[in-house]
């Protein structure tokens, strides 16, 4: 897809790089053994190694390292068997140790792909440089008081995963198709929850811009981004930030920045700093991580099917469109949710596209509606499912479904028993159908020569008038072939 911001002079191109700072699911940090639940009270969740008090010694948690390399077999990465753990110098408050303990040089995991989708339904591989385990920094408290800054601890030592892309992303789109898709691969891989709003995931957004054709320009670095819609403002605020100092004679500075979401610009944080300034040297008590390859064997073959393999059995075995496809895949609990629906628990499987245009319409609006989550459904699969089946046998018919759906969503009862209560089944006797039509046709003589005139628009009114004498219940298949055959004669 081709995206260019238009300035004075001309065309620009985007040139976008994403470091995503993704959280480790793991009930204890990287090197030590203190919890890592969100939202506790503040310091209660700190070890003396997080703390880093004489003497204290790190010991690597053998848990995020099996999830980081579940995270490289799932981005296509090539899995390094020996990597290093360094320490990375500076000083924060946030920061006891006066360094944290990162991969610099020799990272767990290589390079790799994601493949994206977009919405004209073209699709584009953005490469992955590394992925390295490195430990979370505390939290400055800077609103508690007027004076003072107060430290949470709780955060420091986490376990974090830092996701480096090449810089192949050309677009604000693109950069928001990219972390969609990461953060799907990631929540199906069971290695990061995803939940940007929480800070468990965090992009650094590398932004420059260039003429097409050009060599790449200085990029800038908008720092700590905690959402896909503030990634592609940031993008793009800060593609036409630079623009604007080019074409006015100036030059770009590389720097760190920082996006301002009310005023949708992004400010100067500090000068970029490079990594000779963090005096990297590998860590002292950490020997090197040395792993075994039937063990990263094991961990492969222990995968789940993940979002593009899903996508495609999806198309191939269900008869989905990809876009379809795409939507039911994006989440796990999504697709897991369709595919309960459209198997059903009977040898013969329900129809799979009824299943989707339920499960994408009818459903997703009752939990935007209700506000609940596909974990915690107004209506469950199964019952979903029940319906359906109502509708496949003929007991009711699609508009009556409808209503019935909204019962189950406001009582939590299943379909047949909303049917029952209410009488809602379906006519198919073709006699109490026949005598409808007849009644029907006998009021509205006139428009009965209308129609036979030549105004076949007409059968539409019959067709009405027909189903709201039955109260909606009648066999519309029935209805028509009767009202043919009567209109004919």
């Amino acid at each position: 897809m081709s995206y260019t911001i238009a300035g004075s002079s001309g065309p620009w191109e985007i040139v976008v790089g994403l470091e995503v700072h993704a959280q480790v699911v793991s009930n204890a940090k990287l090197f030590s053994g203190a919890a890592t639940a969100f939202g506790a009270e503040p310091n209660t969740q700190v070890s003396f190694v997080d703390a880093a008090f004489p003497g204290m010694l790190p010991v690597v948690n053998r848990e995020c390292v099996a999830q980081a390399v579940r995270t490289g077999l799932g981005l296509n990465a090539h899995i390094h068997l020996v990597s290093r753990f360094d320490r990375k110098n500076y000083f924060y408050a946030d920061l006891p140790a006066g360094y944290q303990i990162s991969q610099y040089e020799h990272p767990i995991v290589g390079t790799g792909t994601v493949e994206i989708e977009l919405s004209d339904g073209s699709t584009r591989a953005i490469g992955i440089t590394r992925l390295h385990l490195e430990q979370d920094a505390g939290k400055s408290l800077h609103d508690q008081h007027p004076t003072k800054s107060y430290i949470d601890l709780n955060r420091a030592g986490v376990a974090l995963m830092e996701i480096v892309s090449e810089p192949d992303i050309r677009s604000p789109e693109e950069a928001g198709a990219y972390l969609r898709k990461l953060r799907s691969i990631l929540r199906y891989l069971g290695t990061c929850d995803g939940n940007m709003e929480e800070g468990s995931m965090r992009a650094d957004v590398n932004v420059s811009v260039r003429r097409h054709g050009e060599p790449y320009r200085t990029r800038c670095e908008v720092k700590n981004v905690n959402s896909v819609r503030f990634v592609m403002q940031a993008i793009e605020a800060e593609a036409i930030r630079q623009i604007e100092v080019w074409e006015s004679g100036g030059t770009v500075m590389q720097e760190t920045r920082l996006f301002d979401s009310s005023r949708g610009v992004t400010r100067s944080m500090r000068s970029k700093e490079d990594a000779h300034d963090y005096r990297y040297f590998p860590d002292p008590d950490l020997l090197p991580l040395v792993l075994e390859e039937d063990w990263v064997a094991a961990l492969k073959a222990s995968l789940p099917e993940l979002p593009d393999a899903k996508r495609a059995r999806f198309i191939r075995e269900y008869g989905l469109t990809p876009y379809d496809a795409a939507v039911l895949v994006a989440e796990r609990a999504t697709a897991d949710f369709y595919e309960t629906v459209a198997r059903g628990g009977n040898a013969k499987a329900r129809d799979a596209k009824t299943a989707a245009n339920w499960v994408m319409g009818d459903f997703f609006a009752a939990l935007n509606r209700t506000g609940r989550t596909i974990e915690d459904p107004p209506v469950s699969a199964a019952a979903l499912g029940g319906l359906l089946d109502l509708m496949a046998d003929n007991t009711i018919n699609g508009k009556i479904a409808k209503d019935v759906f909204e019962a189950m969503v406001e009582t939590g009862k299943d379909a047949a028993a909303i049917v029952d209560e209410k009488g809602l089944r379906q006519v198919t006797d073709t006699g109490a159908i026949d005598a409808a039509v007849d009644a029907i046709l006998a009021a509205n003589a006139d428009k009965v020569a209308e129609y036979r005139s030549g105004k076949d628009k007409l059968f539409g009114f019959f067709v009405g008038q027909t189903m709201k004498a039955m109260a909606g219940k009648a066999n519309p298949a029935l209805v028509n072939e009767t009202l043919k055959r009567k209109l004919a004669g």
